[in-house]
């Protein structure tokens, strides 16, 4: 009896009185079935939906399967109301020169864009984008906004990079009308050339129905959780590497991805799992093949994440990772009502997964 193995699939063969030409057909079989095997697996792909090459866009927001909102560079925000056949693009006066890093969308009439600074600013719109309400604005220097994350349409939270050497953290308890900070003592505190990283919006994320976890880069990285910090076994010390982006699964399961933006090949250490609340960390058997400014879980174990140099796709809750698509983009989200998942990046390029 001789036994192999691939795929996870145990075959025997027994040697049996068969004919040369039974094995040969029993082969055969075998073979197409690892073949349909494998197109089963790693049948994902990436559709380009649109491009607006003047724009780099790093905010996305999926409020459905039809519904997409996207933010970026020169105050430009677009939306789809037909899951990303046709665009809207506006600009949102005044605000031409601001970077809108990231965006929170309820609806087609209701979103949140967050300008990174200096000044910061939050805008919110109730009609669809053809009037913007300033909510937020702060002109201290050194203000750099990062990322937002809501829990409903009421709750919410922002975090930006080290101000007089603590972390920038507000909350918004009416839709984002009016933002506060922490009290004073209860902001986190920063290492030395710790940062957070602007890169997709998705560095901070809801942990349950009342908690937020964010995770940092550059002289350290850490994962904030819970009124804790937990070092995550990135590579210290460069100011451009570390977690660009974390993931829930639930309150166990939870992934981080990042690396060296400088280093956009460079696939050591970009990509940590946790199965225990984030005490923990572990690398994949197969990590992503690159930077990886962003990821998303998109339902049972199956995961995708993306970046400067291509977008990697795992369904085995992370283990192994199959690189899909070589085009680059800077965010992934997927439909908080339904199953659509879209990606957006530099050169105004807009995307969906095809599973």
């Amino acid at each position: 009896m001789v036994k192999r193995l691939r795929a996870g699939i145990i075959i025997y063969f027994n040697w049996l009185p068969f004919s040369t030409n039974d094995l040969i057909i029993m082969k055969k079989i075998v073979f197409l079935f690892l073949l349909a095997l494998n197109l089963t697996v790693y049948s994902q792909r990436i559709e380009l939906l649109t491009q607006k090459p003047d724009v780099s866009w790093r905010g996305l927001s999926v409020v459905n399967d039809k519904i997409i909102w996207v933010s970026g560079s020169a105050g430009t925000v677009g939306r789809s109301m037909d899951g990303g056949t046709t665009w809207q693009w506006m600009q949102v006066k005044g605000y031409e020169k601001t970077d809108f890093r990231d965006i929170e969308a309820w609806d087609g009439k209701q979103a949140i864009i967050m300008g990174i600074g200096e000044p910061a600013y939050i805008l919110k719109t109730t009609d669809s984008g053809q009037h913007w309400r300033l909510v937020f604005k702060d002109e201290t220097k050194g203000m750099f906004l990062d990322a937002m994350e809501f829990w409903n349409e009421q709750s919410g939270i922002v975090i930006g990079d080290p101000v007089a050497g603590k972390f920038f953290v507000a909350r918004t308890f009416d839709g984002g009308y009016t933002w506060r900070g922490l009290p004073v003592g209860n902001y986190p505190v920063a290492d030395s050339a710790e940062a957070f990283f602007a890169a997709s919006g998705t560095n901070v994320r809801k942990l349950n129905k009342q908690q937020a976890v964010f995770v940092s880069g550059g002289s350290v990285s850490r994962l904030f959780i819970q009124d804790k910090t937990v070092e995550l076994p990135f590579v210290k010390g460069n100011q451009t590497a570390g977690a660009n982006s974390i993931a829930i699964k639930n309150e166990k399961i939870m992934m981080v991805t990042g690396g060296d933006f400088d280093l956009p090949a460079d696939s050591s250490g970009n990509c940590f799992i946790s199965f225990n609340g984030g005490s923990s960390w572990q690398p994949p058997l197969q990590a992503p093949h690159g930077y990886r400014s962003c990821v998303e879980y998109i339902g049972k174990k199956s995961w995708i994440t993306c970046g400067i140099n291509g977008v990697d796709y795992s369904n085995d809750e992370g283990n192994t990772w199959v690189w899909i698509s070589k085009e680059g983009f800077h965010v992934c989200r997927k439909a908080k009502k339904g199953k659509a998942v879209f990606l957006a990046g530099s050169g105004g390029r807009i995307a969906k997964l095809i599973l």
